[in-house]
């Protein structure tokens, strides 16, 4: 499918660009262009690709997406090289899980080349907006929703794919450091049968309350429980996690519905697992964390995520108190996995496994 181009009568200035891309943070600097692709099910599905100037998208007030929430997005990233090009890891996987939340949410797939096209396209037109900060990269938001305007519940058969970019420096404001995570005993982000493996946006309004009520006890993320014995650790709030163990085994929890299916998680084992370690997808209880916790068993507890990359966590609280990871700091494993993981993101590590796609 080819992309019109529309031009862009104002774009940002080179100083006021500079200004914003100095230190961007997280999620609010975005760039000036945007892709856009429309699905039609009246007339063959997919049409009209174009990019074009970063703007209001015009909804009727009686679009699906407003009343029953047909909305699926992704999460990733752009790097600069350390020969100035720029890569995406791992594209084929969002361009995947973008499909797997679209069949569970009732909505059309889109072809595989056409998510990655729109995706380079966004990037190359933008990547002046790249941040010369460590750790700098252009994030990348491909999301779809029903745009058809009607009163009534059945999946729509009019939908509108988008993709921005943000110019984002690191996730968390201190940088790297370790999370402090409170447990959720009063809600859950998915249950079983539910849409906890799909990347919708109200899996993420879930979190909002029990995320404020982390913040509310000094704590940087929520840690969510299974949705029917409240007992087996499931995920944070937008991030996967890994026990690292004394034996030299690592657990994370299995994908059994609940959880998504993070593209850095699968990264992660890999990774894992070429150092020696034993990686187990099973169960692990909230009790077994605190013991092994306590007993010295447990070495490290790895958050993970695009946003993130890989996070240590180094304190756990509760209504029922709190218990410590290790020191407390970052961990061996955590610092290393950090950077094999970012190395092979900017090239600075050999990408043995074909996760890096040149832009």
């Amino acid at each position: 499918m080819k992309f019109t181009h529309i031009p862009h009568s104002a774009p940002t200035s080179d100083d006021a660009r500079g200004a914003a891309i100095a230190d961007p943070g997280f999620g609010t600097v975005f760039t000036d262009h945007m892709v856009t692709v429309d699905y039609d099910e009246a007339k063959g599905g997919w049409h009209s690709a174009q990019i074009g100037p970063r703007e209001a998208i015009p909804l009727d007030p009686a679009a699906s997406v407003l009343h029953y929430a047909q909305e699926i997005f992704e999460g990733m990233k752009a790097f600069r090289h350390v020969d100035g090009g720029l890569a995406l890891f791992r594209p084929e996987e969002n361009a995947r899980r973008f499909n797997a939340s679209a069949r569970r949410m009732a909505m059309p797939e889109i072809p595989e080349d056409l998510f990655l096209d729109a995706v380079k396209l966004a990037v190359e037109t933008d990547a002046k907006w790249m941040p010369p900060v460590e750790g700098g990269s252009l994030y990348i938001r491909p999301f779809m929703f029903a745009s058809e305007a009607f009163l009534g519940v059945r999946p729509a058969k009019q939908y509108k794919f988008v993709v921005i970019l943000v110019s984002s420096g690191n996730y968390f404001k201190g940088g790297v450091n370790p999370v402090k995570i409170w447990v959720s005993q009063d809600y859950v982000r998915a249950a079983p049968g539910g849409t906890g493996a799909a990347k919708t946006g109200g899996n993420y309004a879930a979190s909002l309350v029990p995320q404020a009520e982390a913040i509310e006890h000094g704590c940087d993320q929520v840690v969510f429980l299974d949705a029917v014995e409240k007992q087996w650790v499931e995920e944070l709030g937008g991030m996967n996690l890994f026990f690292i163990r004394r034996d030299g085994s690592v657990i994370t929890p299995p994908l059994t519905g609940t959880i998504l299916p993070g593209i850095t998680r699968d990264s992660l084992i890999a990774m894992l697992r070429e150092e020696g370690l034993e990686v187990r997808e099973e169960p692990y209880s909230i009790t077994q964390w605190r013991e092994e916790a306590e007993s010295g068993e447990l070495l490290e507890t790895l958050a993970c995520g695009t946003a993130a990359v890989v996070t240590p966590v180094g304190t756990v609280a509760s209504a029922s108190g709190e218990f410590t990871i290790g020191t407390g700091g970052i961990g061996q494993m955590a610092q290393k996995m950090r950077e094999k993981l970012v190395g092979v993101q900017n090239g600075r590590v050999e990408d043995q496994h074909g996760w890096v796609t040149r832009v």
